[in-house]
């Protein structure tokens, strides 16, 4: 496949444009470099009526040849690793090494939801009836992606989706399509016209999606805030949703961890990806007894982290993805500033091109305050002192949010009771941010509603359907 500046949106298997046009910024030099359809409500109801137009078909077609088009599409990214790897960075900012483990992941994830098939439970088969349950698809599904993870997360909902017989319109965020929207090309190739629609369009699409009728269900990932216009927008043609949401993840550290093995892990904890990741650790909780040691450790691996262009080699952390994202960030730094709180590093504003903020760290600020409360999304992370570990557990809990955490410790029965307690969809013990195809993720409270990934995951793109069936014995005296 060619990685030319030439982007078309996928619709009912045919590649069109659209008058209005998007231009795409490089977060690294906030240079334009790529302008894509802007789609409107007439690109995406005719993404829709193909679709559903496609969905009986594909509804019918057997599983297994369902699955073996998961794995061409799989085999297909495998095969143009190295340029969407590229493409990835300057539209994303991440450092090279982490796109190329984005895309690889993306198609290990359809790859991997091969493995699943959809369950049919017996419930009675006596000489009166059969009682069967099963799960069909649901129709079309509409499936809005984030910037920060465009492909894998894309992946999250294309797998499940297409898997259990449904269609889909896939959005991605209007800050990074490209690698969406050459990806199109490949499905081109290999899924039956409108199985698979792709659109882009700025903030106005959306909404457009959430409202229409035409859909069945919609698959979010995106802040808490947007969620919420999500759920609302789908509540009057009672769409299913499926809405994987934001975090403020917590990491406990234990007193008897090795902190200089662990000093590491922690930091890529918090910044890998530059901090834009849900499930990053957003708030460091550390024990009394090795606060200073650990604190001072981290900041010394953090001096030795190349920030920079994802582009040059050596890079370890790139941009902010966006502007808007750029000044949240910075409104949070600022923040803290006016508040007094101390920083053991960072803390200024790059004055380079590029949407950079250095590294920041912080020593302990007041739980109550807004870097400690809110998600960050971003590379600053309280460090905050702990000496009780009940009070450790009422302070992690009390947040709004529960979609990860993590308990770090060299005690690991006691870790892992500890972590039982914490009120999140996955807690991990001393690691983070693994997740598994075949395992369930999902949000508690405002973190989201529903799951993905697994078998679980899988059924939420599916009905229930209970078939009964009278035997002709019932009737025989």
């Amino acid at each position: 496949m060619e990685f030319n500046n030439n982007y078309h949106m996928l619709i009912g298997g045919e590649l069109v444009a659209a008058e209005a046009r998007l231009d795409v910024v490089n977060p690294a030099n906030e240079q334009v470099i790529a302008c894509v359809p802007d789609a409107g409500a007439a690109e995406l109801d005719a993404a829709v009526a193909a679709a559903r137009k496609a969905f009986p078909g594909w509804a019918a077609t057997p599983i297994a040849e369902r699955k073996a088009m998961l794995d061409a599409l799989a085999d297909s990214i495998f095969a143009n690793v190295d340029g969407f790897k590229r493409l990835l960075t300057a539209e994303q900012g991440k450092p090279h090494h982490e796109a190329q483990g984005e895309i690889m992941g993306a198609g290990y994830w359809l790859k991997a939801y091969t493995a699943l098939d959809l369950p049919e439970t017996v419930n009675e088969d006596s000489d009166e009836r059969l009682s069967i349950t099963r799960h069909v698809p649901l129709g079309v599904v509409g499936a809005i992606a984030p910037w920060n993870f465009p492909m894998i997360l894309a992946m999250f909902k294309v797998a499940p989706g297409l898997l259990a017989g449904n269609t889909m319109v896939l959005k991605p965020s209007p800050f990074t399509p490209l690698c969406t929207l050459k990806f199109a090309e490949l499905a081109k190739e290999i899924l039956p016209a409108g199985v698979l629609n792709v659109i882009t369009g700025g903030d106005h699409l959306g909404p457009l999606m959430t409202a229409h009728p035409g859909f069945d269900k919609i698959s979010f990932t995106g802040s808490t805030q947007t969620g919420r216009r999500v759920m609302a927008s789908a509540a009057p043609t009672l769409k299913r949703v499926t809405l994987e949401l934001g975090g403020n993840d917590a990491a406990i550290v234990m007193p008897d961890v090795d902190v200089e093995k662990i000093a590491e892990q922690l930091f890529w904890a918090a910044f890998t990806n530059n901090g834009q990741i849900c499930i990053a650790t957003k708030r460091m909780y550390i024990h009394k007894d090795i606060y200073e040691p650990l604190r001072d450790a981290l900041v010394a691996y953090a001096r030795t982290v190349k920030v920079g262009d994802g582009s040059e080699q050596g890079t370890q952390i790139g941009p902010i993805n966006n502007e808007a994202q750029y000044n949240r960030v910075l409104d949070l730094i600022q923040d803290a500033k006016d508040n007094g709180y101390k920083f053991l590093l960072g803390g200024e504003k790059a004055e380079v091109p590029g949407y950079f903020v250095p590294i920041t760290i912080l020593d302990n600020p007041p739980e109550d305050s807004r870097i400690v409360q809110e998600e960050q999304f971003g590379p600053v992370l309280p460090l905050i002192r702990f000496d009780d570990f009940e009070d450790v557990l009422n302070r992690v809990n009390a947040s709004d949010y529960g979609l990860g955490g993590s308990v770090w410790g060299s005690d690991e029965d006691k870790a892992f009771e500890l972590a039982q307690r914490v009120q999140s969809g996955t807690v991990w013990v001393n690691e983070t941010q693994h997740l598994s195809p075949l395992a369930a993720f999902g949000g508690m409270k405002q973190s989201g509603v529903g799951v993905e990934g697994g078998l679980e995951g899988l059924l939420e793109y599916t009905s229930a359907q209970t078939l009964v069936r009278r035997k002709k014995a019932a009737f025989v005296n």
